[in-house]
């Protein structure tokens, strides 16, 4: 039975943690943190701000051997869909925020990503490689509707003829069909969408300010019937919350026309681990030991699993039948089905002058 009382509506956490970079007593000095404290509202007014920073590099390597990108790309600093889960929100802590409610709240707005993206793949030592947005926060959080970066940098993508591949669960992608077409001519584009439940009971309370189920699904049509490649991340797979969808989840994302599924088992690193604990026992009091018990079967009898190799797919009875689960769903809804390899060929050509031949 879920609980509402003091539940703040709308929001993912409920509460800010302590930052651990801020373990040792000490004065605050940065300006740029200076000026947000100063514009700041009240704490709990609820609202979303958004703070402008300027970085002076966009694409990131990826150094984790178990992630399976090599490079990514982030518009936005913090999300406000506030899924409670998210293993970004620890990110949150290197800006002096904290993972919790200011992760939600305190929207970090990258303006001159396009540029910077631009400037990254035009270096003449640069050889095409498929760059991920976001691998951190959604690049089609609610923030995109008002600065459209993610749309500037898919045109920089299409101008350059390089790939991309694309995470969100955000119907908002659909805006950019046309360019996302384009870049489907050439074999430049892969979408990955996010879709943990059928139950809209769940997701609302999961993931308060992403797109409805329905609008998901319906974005993985459109854009599958727009011969645009969808993968559908069923990400993270949560122990009795929703572990018992994997084979309706799959069998309505193949329908779509999604032509591969991915999925993580839940870890809950940092500060997460706390700020879950807490949400669960207000959302989902009748079943919040049982759940974080079974978490911890999954890694070793921690929430907080780092462990390159086990940390995404677990260990223990339990994760063995979530993986058995999504083995068995491949074999009976995408036999035959597989996600095209992107066209990293015709960058090299672009900046080699040879496609001005044509």
């Amino acid at each position: 039975m879920k609980s509402t009382k003091n539940i703040i509506k709308g929001r993912g956490t409920q509460i800010n943690v302590h930052n651990r970079f801020f373990e040792l007593s000490h004065e605050m000095r940065d300006d740029f943190l200076e000026f947000c404290a100063k514009e700041n509202e009240e704490v709990d007014n609820n609202k979303t701000q958004y703070l402008p920073v300027f970085p002076k590099t966009i694409v990131n390597k990826v150094e984790s051997p178990d992630i399976g990108l090599a490079y990514s790309m982030n518009m936005y600093q913090g999300c406000e869909h506030g899924c409670v889960y998210c293993y970004a929100r620890n990110s949150h802590e290197y800006w002096g925020f904290s993972a919790g409610l200011d992760f939600e709240r305190r929207i970090l707005v990258k303006k001159e990503a396009a540029q910077l993206l631009e400037a990254f793949i035009k270096r003449k030592t640069w050889k095409a490689h498929t760059i991920v947005m976001s691998g951190n926060t959604d690049c089609y959080q609610p923030a995109e509707k008002k600065f459209e970066i993610t749309r500037q940098c898919l045109k920089v993508f299409l101008k350059y003829k390089h790939p991309v591949s694309i995470i969100t669960k955000n119907a908002l992608i659909v805006r950019d069909l046309d360019i996302l077409e384009a870049l489907a001519k050439d074999d430049l584009i892969s979408v990955n969408v996010s879709i943990t439940s059928l139950s809209e009971t769940t997701r609302q309370i999961l993931e308060p300010r992403t797109a409805t189920i329905k609008k998901r699904i319906e974005t993985v049509r459109l854009l599958s019937e727009k011969g645009i490649p969808v993968n559908v991340m069923l990400a993270p797979i949560i122990p009795s919350i929703n572990s018992h969808e994997i084979l309706p989840l799959a069998k309505a994302v193949s329908e779509a026309g999604a032509l591969s599924i991915a999925h993580t088992i839940v870890r809950l690193n940092g500060a997460i681990g706390a700020l879950f604990t807490d949400w669960i026992h207000k959302a989902l009091p009748d079943r919040a030991e049982k759940v974080l018990n079974q978490i911890k079967n999954c890694h070793g009898g921690t929430l907080n699993d780092s462990r390159y190799g086990t940390r995404m797919r677990g260990e223990g009875q339990i994760a063995k039948q979530i993986n058995d689960l999504v083995h068995l769903a491949r074999l009976k809804y995408f036999k035959g089905k597989v996600m095209p390899t992107l066209n990293c060929d015709l960058h090299e050509a672009y900046k080699n002058g040879q496609l001005k031949l044509f």
